[in-house]
């Protein structure tokens, strides 16, 4: 295996020396903050999960479900970032359940966490490619979605092979954008005092109406909106400082994220009032347009002009999403490639020191997910947005548990580390919590995947354990061949 100091493969037919180093040094706290948000899209996910959350879930219960979530995922970070300061993370989940349970189950956590984003990715290309012709039909101008998805996979993959200062830059300017209007309608309903029942802040987050109606489906769409922040650890090769900047990005995203939606969630209550939004929401859903339960109140709140504008930056919060997501899933391939586990071309950078060979492949790949979905004329919303984030989510919820388990076994071997609560009590408390919500996802997966039949679930659910056994059968082949390469040697 070459190793990332040496920076470079040597070809094993042309003899020709491969640039495999990504950009040290490069991006430090905020700019790994940006790439998490990115791949949060917080508009998409206020505008586009929370009426399912409210409507369906526990109702004006639903902010709390967030905190809860954002509890649960803060004790989870304790292990994780305690263990970023001893194992190179560059491989993300791989890198830390490699070192705790071996290499095949390291490469099952990377095809869980390759499956994640890719899954999610090509719903959120499906969402963006509806709402963009939707918005264009609306101008008289008729663009079926899928060229839309077409025309913004080849823009992704360009900017995916630039140098990751610039992808910075592009990511913070449209995250930017979104978290302005989102923050300005909450800010002015705070303002105004909420709405027709006040702010009523035990309306919400009192344990007696976060536990009312459905909160297992609340809990679950928390779960879809917030996940992201694990990719700190992918970039800690080109972070200023590895070690400080994937711990301190860690906490502030979780922290940011969870205060965000908590907020946000809050504020819609508030503006429709805790008696009312359940009715609101469920009302949306009904009429087909789930977005309007948002969009309704940011019109009513900031004026016209938040309706085509949301309308917009509804847009640009996907296009950042499926930006950050494409940089994720091209760093997985580019460490698992260095690993030895993909083909090593896939470790090849260009001349900004980007893994171009790894951003052609991830370009493939989601192509092909969305083709048969563009082929058979299925619904883009229904069906590849819903179904690709019900896949997406359980799949973390399962490596995330890993990756809990990973950190005790870690520690227990390696008893340099005496900090029980980092090192024990938070992992364990972690597992048991993540395998909890776990378990509520494969409970209310027909929901999260948008009310799908009890085949078309099965087969869903079954791609999560089919791609991990994948992941781990990959890595024992490569094993097994770089034994006989070794013996033949001899």
């Amino acid at each position: 295996m070459t190793s990332n100091s040496e920076a470079v493969l040597q070809g094993a037919e042309t003899g020709e020396r491969q640039q495999t180093s990504l950009r040290r040094g490069t991006i430090g706290v905020l700019g790994i903050m940006f790439f998490v948000f990115s791949a949060q899209a917080p508009l998409t996910g206020i505008a586009g999960a929370t009426s399912l959350a409210f409507g369906l879930g526990s109702g004006a219960g639903a902010p709390g479900a967030y905190v809860l979530v954002g509890l649960i995922i803060l004790v989870f970070a304790v292990g994780f970032v305690a263990m970023s300061r001893k194992v190179d993370t560059h491989g993300g989940f791989y890198a830390y359940v490699s070192a705790a349970l071996g290499r095949p189950m390291g490469g099952g956590a990377a095809s869980l966490a390759v499956l994640t984003y890719v899954s999610v990715q090509a719903g959120m290309y499906g969402l963006y490619g509806a709402s963009f012709s939707t918005l264009l039909a609306s101008l008289g101008i008729e663009i079926p979605w899928w060229l839309i998805v077409l025309a913004t996979v080849a823009l992704v993959h360009f900017m995916g092979t630039r140098n990751i200062e610039f992808g910075t830059r592009v990511l913070a300017a449209l995250v930017g954008l979104e978290l302005m209007i989102a923050l300005a309608f909450g800010f002015k309903v705070l303002c105004n005092g909420g709405g027709p029942e006040g702010l009523n802040f035990m309306g919400s987050f009192a344990p007696d109406v976060v536990a009312a109606g459905a909160p297992g489906v609340a809990i679950v769409f928390a779960v879809a909106s917030m996940y992201g922040f694990e990719s700190t650890a992918i970039y800690s090769t080109e972070a200023k400082d590895p070690r400080r900047t994937v711990a301190r990005a860690t906490y502030f995203s979780v922290f940011a994220i969870t205060v965000f939606f908590a907020f946000m969630t809050w504020m819609i209550t508030s503006y429709y009032g805790a008696s009312e939004v359940q009715g609101a929401a469920l009302t949306a859903l009904g009429s087909g347009d789930s977005t309007s339960f948002v969009f309704n109140a940011l019109v009513n709140t900031l004026g016209p002009w938040a309706g085509l504008v949301g309308q917009v930056l509804l847009l640009t919060s996907l296009l950042a999403g499926v930006m950050a997501l494409h940089n994720s899933v091209n760093r997985y391939f580019h460490s698992l490639a260095l690993h030895g586990t993909l083909p090593a071309a896939l470790a090849q950078t260009n001349r900004h020191l980007a893994p171009s060979a790894a951003a052609l492949v991830q370009s493939s790949v989601t192509l092909l997910l969305v083709a048969p979905f563009a082929i058979l004329g299925l619904d883009p919303v229904l069906t590849l947005f819903s179904w690709g984030g019900g896949v997406s989510v359980a799949a973390l919820l399962l490596v995330y548990s890993l990756t809990s388990l990973a950190v005790i076994v870690y520690f227990r071997r390696n008893r340099q580390e005496r900090r029980v609560w980092q090192t024990i009590l938070a992992p364990s408390l972690a597992l048991i919590l993540l395998v909890g919500l776990l378990a509520l996802v494969f409970e209310n997966f027909s929901q999260l995947t948008g009310g799908g039949q009890g085949t078309t679930v099965g087969v869903l659910l079954a791609i999560v354990p089919l791609c991990f056994v994948l992941g781990v059968s990959l890595e024992v082949f490569q094993a097994r061949s770089s034994r006989r390469k070794a013996v033949g040697n001899d």
